[in-house]
């Protein structure tokens, strides 16, 4: 079944069915400019029976329920006993005041069916927007909540792979393949890295000619590196690239240290950049919610995520530097350097990828974080990517947040949040928040 999205407009013939029919035909227009997943009845749901007949068949991944008039809690209880899926509480606004009729008095139903949604599922456990359907408030609500229903959508459809175990003191990236399915309804599959290792080392130079095309296209100064660690790349590459075809896998975390120096010789950080630059997200050190982190933030932006620590305050310039050692997305490296390759800061063999990203008027930092009790919340911070260019060796994005940076640097240490982020690049904190309210998450806003 593909996403789907059903507009429920109920009301009751005793109202004005003029001003309704209005309000029922301009947001039916609404939902369809926003999403072609929506499904809208022909017209509007003036009874339960009525409402009951048009739900036959469908299997929403979300309801926008909209009260056109006043009508009574059977009206919700209906969707309610036949549906689990998120729901969006839509009240219009009373088109005219002026002492005369009461027209909609869609209020009082919104009050109606929020009473039955809490008493179904418990307080606060749907979304909710006033207005009529021409308001740029209500047109952002509903966007945000339609994403958001999407990726929940995505997620419940994502395999996730764990390539190898995090190193030491790493654990904060390890995940249970039960706890993400619950939670998050993403399966996780487990592979060694040694199995990857194994497989590249299979091929040859003329098996991997692609790869090396591919590479020399779109990285610059790849020419700087020995010849034995560019083909060792694109053996790697391949081998990837081969497995994630074949186990249908979305999103990756990968090992990196010390098994890909030691054991192999060659980094696989340049493999993990084309990867995130062509859709798959991937991140590094087997950060298991690190992926996850921007497997979401992909799927809500469209765009590659940069992945890293948090590394430099500068409390004048209100900003934050993200780095990493060298696995960012190529297609947000910087237009004056392009996709730089150079060698990895502290094993001094390449290739890496070398660059600072490039400036985005808004961006969102984000990490599915876990807490000590086990419980998962949502970092979300918004704020602007600088023009700067690389700062240290390896990758790096320096971000402007919207609120105080140090107090952001201050507050999330000693709230125990883990070192890796995702910087997304779009504003998506609205989507966020709906999505981790779906999922009965807690959101923490810096």
């Amino acid at each position: 079944m593909s996403f789907q999205v059903a507009y429920v407009p109920i009301g009751v013939g005793t109202f004005h069915l003029e001003s309704a029919q209005e309000q029922f035909e301009r947001s039916a227009e609404l939902l369809r400019s926003l999403t072609d997943a929506c499904v809208c009845p022909e017209e509007m749901l003036l009874s339960v029976e009525a409402l009951a007949g048009y739900l036959e068949g469908l299997c929403p991944d979300l309801i926008v329920l909209q009260n056109l008039t006043f009508a009574n809690a059977a009206y919700a209880s209906e969707l309610l006993r036949r549906f689990s899926c998120p729901i969006l509480l839509w009240t219009l606004r009373e088109p005219v005041i002026d002492g005369g009729r009461l027209r909609l008095n869609s209020l009082t139903g919104a009050y109606s069916a929020a009473n039955a949604i809490c008493a179904f599922r418990g307080p606060g456990q749907f979304a909710y927007v006033y207005g009529g359907p021409g308001e740029e408030e209500v047109r952002a609500e509903l966007k945000a909540v339609i994403a958001a229903a999407k990726a929940k959508y995505a997620l419940a459809h994502l395999k996730l792979a764990a390539v190898g175990h995090t190193p030491q003191g790493f654990g904060f990236g390890r995940a249970l393949d039960a706890e993400l399915m619950s939670r998050f309804g993403v399966s996780l599959e487990a592979v060694e890295a040694r199995e990857l290792i194994e497989k590249a080392k299979s091929y040859t130079a003329e098996d991997c000619g692609e790869e090396l095309a591919e590479a020399r296209r779109v990285f610059t100064g790849l020419e700087a590196t020995p010849e034995r660690n560019v083909l060792d790349f694109a053996r790697l590459y391949k081998a990837y690239k081969s497995y994630l075809a074949d186990s249908g896998v979305g999103a990756l975390s990968s090992r990196c240290w010390p098994d890909f120096f030691t054991a192999y010789g060659t980094p696989v950080c340049a493999v993990l950049s084309l990867l995130n630059a062509k859709g798959l997200p991937a991140s590094c050190e087997a950060d298991v919610y690190g992926a996850l982190s921007m497997a979401i933030g992909r799927e809500l932006s469209g765009t590659s995520c940069f992945f890293g620590d948090p590394v430099s305050l500068d409390e004048a310039e209100g900003a934050v530097t993200f780095w990493h050692c060298g696995m960012a997305a190529c297609d947000l490296a910087r237009p004056d350097t392009g996709a730089a390759v150079g060698v990895h800061p502290n094993r001094k063999i390449g290739p890496v990828m070398d660059f600072g990203c490039r400036a985005c008027e808004g961006v969102t930092v984000f990490r599915v974080g876990r807490k000590p009790d086990g419980s998962f919340r949502f970092f979300i911070a918004e704020g602007a990517a600088l023009d700067r260019p690389k700062q240290f060796c390896g990758t790096s994005v320096v971000v402007r947040t919207d609120r105080d940076a140090k107090a952001l640097v201050y507050d999330s240490v000693k709230e125990g949040w883990e070192p890796h982020f995702a910087v997304i690049y779009a504003r998506i904190g609205r989507e966020l928040e709906r999505l981790g309210q779906m999922l009965g998450i807690e959101i923490c806003r810096y």
